[in-house]
């Protein structure tokens, strides 16, 4: 027993309430009227809880702890907070000996063993997503409030790094857009060092090369330190020329951090990305204020509808020649900018001037998004768990990320459900409810 876990059995009065007594020399009646509010902060666990106990109503914080000697372990005897306690719920009462000041009920001998029997194996096993043997039975109405909170959840997520680099921008939304929409083409491989070239990169020097594609990719190129060595063709010579040329005029750093290569497909590699990026930089100046003024998802995708530079068509990287492909960015990558980019710019950026209407559009791209294909999309369809659109997928990676590895299986409204019936419910006779107020 952990007391998390006795927390959440008191919470949803998941144990037997028939004859409940108090322990004690002289047992009294107890009744509870309400267990009380789950309290987060410091204090008692529970807030607010009514009980009967014998003739009399009392009005109170109630607290839980596994063993009832922690009490004076944890030194509640000496803190002020503890002073409008009613009732000490407890696992265990192993101060049978010994004289306590408040009316005390043990929970042990009352709770359903199944629940038990669950939790552990949950606990215990090695499994990535604890109750995988039984989540296909969960409710689909559980399923679609529980998406809905996920989502949001992932979204608050981002908002505290969004409004630190807001912070860090002076407020400078379009400069913002630039470092997230850098960082995501890079992927997770090169994330870190494209956002840094972007930070390196004001997207105001860019706009005003906007007219000269060859001078922009000359600039992205350059600072991510691709355009060093000896040159190797005419187009290389060219952007070499540019960005000595540009670095020197905007006093340039180059960003000198690795870019990687290795064990990625060739149409992932950060020169076709950087590419494909600065020709979306070269297509509209206040990039991030035309994206908030569209409302249909199939203009948001036409803005990211760019192929790389004809230099590209036959080349992945300097120096090597390929058969001829257009570099165009994909719908997939496209669908992939738009998830971790637009909606969380958005979403934040309505949230930010409570704009219901914008935090709500981004919402609605996420339902009209196809469904993301990856490792946990796929680990839950084989359990039963489909995915019809990014919301989904989204709230399947929240769960996983945040829920499932923490094995945060009591605040999990998946978990609750089949804790509360898989095969026990609040109210059967296993349970036996007692007294209803």
């Amino acid at each position: 027993m952990t007391e998390r876990l006795l927390q959440y059995i008191w919470q949803h009065q998941y144990y037997n309430h028939r004859e409940l007594m108090t322990t004690g020399e002289v047992p009294e009646p107890c009744a509870i009227i309400s267990p009380g509010t789950y309290n987060t902060n410091q204090g008692p666990d529970f807030l607010g809880g009514r009980v009967r106990i014998g003739e009399r109503l009392w009005a109170g914080n109630i607290e839980l702890h596994v063993k009832a000697s922690e009490w004076f372990i944890h030194g509640h005897q000496h803190d002020h907070n503890y002073n409008n306690v009613i009732l000490h719920v407890v696992w265990e009462n192993d101060l049978k000996d010994q004289a306590f000041h408040l009316p005390m009920i043990e929970l042990s001998a009352r709770v359903p063993r199944v629940l038990l029997q669950q939790y552990e194996e949950w606990m215990m096993g090695t499994t990535n997503i604890p109750c995988s043997s039984a989540i296909a039975s969960v409710n689909e109405l559980v399923w679609m409030k529980w998406k809905e909170t996920l989502v949001i959840e992932r979204l608050q997520s981002k908002t505290k790094q969004i409004l630190d680099y807001l912070a860090e921008s002076k407020n400078h939304w379009e400069e913002v857009f630039w470092w997230m929409l850098a960082r995501n083409f890079g992927i997770t491989v090169n994330k870190e060092v494209f956002e840094a070239v972007a930070r390196s990169l004001p997207s105001t020097i860019i706009a005003r090369h906007r007219s000269n594609p060859h001078q922009v990719e000359a600039m992205l190129f350059g600072q991510a330190n691709l355009l060093g060595g000896k040159a190797s063709g005419d187009y290389h010579t060219l952007l070499k020329k540019e960005y000595r040329f540009l670095k020197k005029k905007y006093d340039l750093s180059t960003v000198f951090a690795p870019v990687h290569f290795l064990r990625m497909r060739p149409v992932n590699f950060p020169t076709i990305r950087l590419a494909q990026l600065s020709v979306l930089m070269t297509y509209a100046e206040h990039l991030f204020s035309k994206i908030l003024s569209l409302t249909q998802l199939a203009e948001l995708k036409k803005i990211f509808d760019v192929t790389a530079g004809d230099f590209w068509h036959y080349h992945y990287r300097f120096g090597e020649t390929s058969c001829y492909q257009p570099k165009k960015l994909g719908e997939q990558m496209i669908d992939t900018i738009i998830i971790n980019t637009v909606v969380p710019m958005v979403f934040v950026y309505g949230q930010y001037h409570q704009d219901e209407i914008l935090r709500d559009k981004a919402l609605y791209w996420l339902d009209l998004l196809g469904a993301e294909k990856n490792r946990i999309t796929t680990r839950f369809y084989g359990f039963g768990i489909k995915s019809v659109n990014a919301f989904d997928t989204q709230s399947l990676y929240q769960l996983k990320t945040s829920y499932c590895d923490q094995k945060r299986c009591l605040e999990c409204a998946v978990g609750n459900f089949i804790l509360s019936g898989n095969d026990y419910q609040p109210g059967k006779d296993q349970l036996s409810v007692g007294i209803k107020q």
